[in-house]
């Protein structure tokens, strides 16, 4: 599983990196952005469904890896 955050939606609410600190961080801005390459770690996979559930602007995209 990988999560990206749209930078064009993200309006900076930081909900993700509240609720996901370990997927997601802020820049200077106070912008929401993706810690690493945006691979979850195994057990992290409720906190990334849970961080792109709760964004207001559906800027989190949670894909399935095959």
């Amino acid at each position: 599983m990988k999560v990206e955050i749209d930078a064009r939606r993200c309006q900076g609410h930081g909900r993700c990196y509240d609720l996901a600190p370990a997927l997601f961080g802020e820049d200077d801005e106070g912008y929401g952005t993706v810690l690493g390459d945006g691979a979850v770690p195994a057990g992290g996979e409720n906190e990334a469904r849970l961080a792109a559930a709760n964004c207001p602007e559906r800027a989190i995209d949670v894909r399935e890896e095959a």
